[in-house]
C-alpha cells in the first residue's frame, strides 16, 4: 500500500469494474492464466479506447488494476477493480486534461465495447466454441463510481493483494462427526443488504470453493496500464509535481498543505465512517448572531 501511495495523484479519482458473466466461469476457471490476462488487456483497452474520445477525456488515461475472484460467499466471481485519475494526458502536448469529478467514462457504451474487444480476443483461440452464443447478446456488467482521492479505495483493495479468499477470523465452526458428513461453517455478509449470514458448506464444496481462488505462482494480480505503466515513470513523476501545485485540496497526509502549520486542529481527528484523517482546510465563522 506504501509503494502505491507513492503512484497516487493529488486529484480526483474513480473505481472502476469489470466483471465476466456467470455463464462464462467454467471455462474461465479451466483457463485462468490465459483468460485472467485476456481480461486485464482487454478491459484496460476498452478504457483507453472510450476515453480517448474527445466527448470524454480526450487522451490516455492511466489504470492500476488488482484481479479479484471471488465473492463474500466463497463464489467464483472474477472480477478487475482500477484505480483511474479523473483525466488524462494529451495526446500532441502530453499536458494534463481534466475530466469532470462526477462523471469519467459513460458505463453503457463502456461495456458493449467490453463485450465486444473480449470476443474478438476469444475468436483467435480454441475455447471461442465453448461460450454460450447467447453471451454475446446480453448486457456485462461494468460500474464506475467517484472515489475521492483514491486512498479510501486503495485501502480497501490492498489487501486482495496478499490476502487469501477467507480470513480465519470467518471461519465459525467444523464438524467432523464420523456418522455425518463432515461440515464447515463460515461467516459472510449479504451483497444487497449487508446483513450478516452463515454460510454452511460439505469439507470438500468448501475446499472446493477455496481453492478455485488459488492463483499460479507466475501470475501477476496487479497491473498498469496508461501513463502508470512501467516505462512512463519519469513522465508520471514530472506529472505528479505538476498536479501537486494545481490540486492541493488533494494531496494526503504526508504532504505539505498551503495553510499554515499553526492553523491544523490538533490531536488529527478521524473520520467515524472510514477511519481516514480529517484534513484542514478552512475555518467557517458565523456571519450573523449565535442562536441562544
Amino acid at each position: 500500500m506504501a509503494a502505491q501511495q507513492d503512484l497516487l495523484l493529488c486529484v480526483p479519482y474513480f473505481m472502476l469494474t469489470f466483471t465476466l458473466p456467470a455463464a462464462m466461469g467454467e471455462v474461465v476457471r479451466s483457463h485462468q492464466n490465459l483468460l485472467y490476462d485476456l481480461l486485464f488487456r482487454v478491459s484496460a483497452g476498452a478504457a483507453q479506447h472510450l476515453a480517448q474520445g474527445p466527448r470524454f477525456v480526450g487522451g490516455q488515461i492511466g489504470l492500476v488494476g488488482i484481479l479479484h475472484t471471488w465473492g463474500r460467499n466463497l463464489a467464483y466471481h472474477p472480477h478487475i477493480h482500477y484505480l483511474v485519475p479523473a483525466g488524462g494526458l494529451a495526446p500532441a502536448t502530453h499536458t494534463w486534461l481534466p475530466a469532470r469529478q462526477d462523471f469519467l467514462l459513460p458505463v453503457r457504451a463502456l461495456s458493449k465495447i467490453f463485450r465486444g474487444k473480449f470476443r474478438q480476443a476469444l475468436v483467435k483461440t480454441d475455447l471461442f466454441s465453448r461460450i454460450p452464443s447467447t453471451l454475446w447478446q446480453q448486457d456485462w456488467v461494468v460500474h464506475c463510481k467517484a472515489v475521492g482521492n483514491g486512498r479510501t479505495a486503495l485501502k480497501y483493495l490492498a489487501p486482495y493483494v496478499f490476502r487469501v479468499a477467507i480470513p480465519n477470523r470467518r471461519l465459525v465452526k467444523l464438524e467432523n462427526d464420523a456418522e455425518l458428513v463432515p461440515t464447515v461453517t463460515f461467516r459472510y455478509r449479504a451483497t444487497d443488504t449487508g446483513q450478516p449470514r452463515l454460510c454452511t458448506l460439505s469439507a470438500e464444496a468448501f475446499i472446493h470453493r477455496f481453492l478455485q481462488h488459488v492463483l499460479s505462482k507466475s501470475f501477476v494480480k496487479v497491473r498498469y496500464f496508461g501513463f502508470f505503466a512501467p516505462g512512463c515513470r519519469r513522465r508520471l513523476a514530472d506529472l505528479r509535481q505538476q498536479l501537486e501545485r494545481e490540486y492541493p485540496e488533494y494531496l494526503g497526509d504526508s504532504q505539505a498543505t498551503s495553510e499554515p502549520a499553526e492553523s491544523t486542529p490538533e490531536p488529527k481527528l478521524c473520520c467515524p465512517s472510514c477511519g481516514q484523517t480529517l484534513l484542514f482546510q478552512r475555518i467557517i465563522r458565523p456571519t450573523g448572531r449565535c442562536p441562544p
